[in-house]
């Protein structure tokens, strides 16, 4: 299968000032790395924001629905469409 490729920044050189505040936000504390699902919006600031902004509102757990039954449905549609991000 060929993979895609999308060019992106290596997140351990961003240096515009907004990329830079969004690393902070988004960095994997364990692995100190941005993971490519976001980094992919590193030529794109405001996209990167959007995604991120989206992301949060979309995992917004909510009283019948925690977080981390929402990770789950997540991981088992991206499963059922072949999605292997």
């Amino acid at each position: 299968m060929e993979q895609p490729w999308i060019e992106m920044l290596d997140d351990r050189e961003w240096s515009d000032p907004t990329l830079e505040e969004l690393r902070k936000q988004v960095i994997d504390p364990t692995y100190q790395r941005v993971d490519n699902i976001l980094a992919i919006h590193s030529l794109d600031a405001a996209g990167m924001a959007a995604h991120l902004a989206l992301y949060r509102h979309a995992m917004k757990p909510t009283a019948s629905l925690p977080k981390v039954d929402r990770e789950m449905i997540a991981v088992v549609v991206s499963g059922i469409n072949e999605c292997h991000y």
